[in-house]
């Protein structure tokens, strides 16, 4: 482990941060209900995670209250998932039901609007708890756990501290604090910030 200071802080050991705005994951089969037969998502920019991206392409996504425009993050999934902030669940008029991305059993449903169609989800609308991802690597460097709960600390003049954090490991993980939008605000985080895992 890293060297602790008075607080229970481990400095050296920094982790980046990378702020979610509202999205949707597809599955090949929505994807070509949406956008046609054969269709293949085009890139617009890498995102953090190894072979994930933001397309071009985006959707209009319907709840009882209201709509949003959402972009669709690559590549397809087994599954189509929507990812919301709490305040898009006020616009949209869906129930905040806060979980781990791909637990989207008893979840609630939405509509979904592309160029070619429109369907309706019958669930897969979640806000998405707040989590880092390691590799193998840097979980034994950090001394943690996957799903193992850990605290992390923020630094400005919001600072805070961000309790009841997942930690997920996979070789196929790069490191990377995982937060909503909204939870960014609070603590006044942005891309590229860096945030220090705290131990009791």
């Amino acid at each position: 482990m890293g060297k602790k200071n008075v607080e229970g802080t481990y400095m050296e050991l920094k982790i980046p941060v990378g702020v979610s705005n509202r999205h949707i994951h597809l599955s090949p089969e929505h994807l070509a209900y949406l956008f046609g037969e054969g269709f293949q998502l085009t890139v617009m920019k890498a995102l953090s995670q190894p072979g994930q991206f933001a397309a071009n392409e985006t959707v209009i996504v319907r709840g009882p209250k209201g709509e949003q425009k959402m972009r669709i993050l690559g590549p397809v999934r087994g599954a189509s998932q929507v990812e919301i902030s709490i305040t898009d669940s006020f616009i949209l008029g869906v129930p905040a039901v806060i979980r781990m991305s791909g637990d989207i059993e008893g979840t609630p449903g939405i509509t979904v609007i592309g160029p070619k169609g429109e369907l309706q989800l019958e669930k897969g609308v979640i806000v998405a708890k707040r989590h880092v991802h390691f590799s193998p690597q840097d979980a034994e460097r950090f001394g943690v756990k996957d799903k193992e709960k850990i605290r992390l600390r923020t630094t400005g003049e919001r600072s805070l501290i961000f309790d009841e954090v997942i930690a997920r490991v996979s070789p196929s993980y790069a490191l990377d604090f995982h937060v909503d939008i909204d939870e960014a605000n609070a603590a006044g985080l942005k891309n590229g910030d860096v945030v220090e895992l705290v131990r009791e």
